[in-house]
């Protein structure tokens, strides 16, 4: 049975686990390449976990990372989803509904009005994913460096 654990500063290595085997296993979904992301010692780990305000959660199916998922504050009403994952041997298990799921939470308990992400164009099926979620096209330009990506909002009411 897959579990769902939020993730701090001390649980490092998991979370680490987790990026790695996404950006290895969907490198078409990320703009971070699997070589850009160095081993890293523990403080760099941490350092990505220690944003303040931010829910970062991973999916775990018999010990290992199979998913993943962070929730971002931004201000203004929004949070933004970031490093959303789920992993070959957790896909059709409802899996990434119960992580979209569990970061919408923190959301709404965060005070947020709306969620924010983005895309890649190419990725149809998250796309997809996003979309049976609620998730619309917002038309919004992103910012440099961020060409070809998709934005998408959902309203949390």
């Amino acid at each position: 049975m897959v579990s769902l654990r939020v993730v701090t500063e001390s649980d490092w290595p998991l979370w680490r686990e987790a990026r790695l085997a996404a950006l290895a296993d969907a490198p078409h979904a990320f703009t971070a390449r699997l070589e850009d992301w160095p081993r890293g010692g523990a403080e760099q780990w941490r350092a990505r976990l220690a944003l303040p305000g931010s829910r970062n959660v991973v999916a775990v199916l018999d010990g290992r990372a199979v998913g993943m998922i962070r929730g971002v504050p931004r201000g203004g009403g929004a949070c933004e989803l970031r490093s959303v994952w789920v992993g070959r041997a957790a896909r059709g298990r409802g899996v990434g509904g119960r992580l979209l799921a569990a970061v919408e939470t923190w959301a709404r308990e965060s005070g947020a009005t709306s969620l924010r992400l983005s895309v890649l164009p190419g990725n149809a099926e998250a796309i997809a994913f996003y979309r049976r979620n609620g998730f619309l096209p917002t038309g919004r330009r992103l910012p440099p460096g961020a060409t070809g990506e998709q934005s998408m909002a959902k309203r949390l009411g």
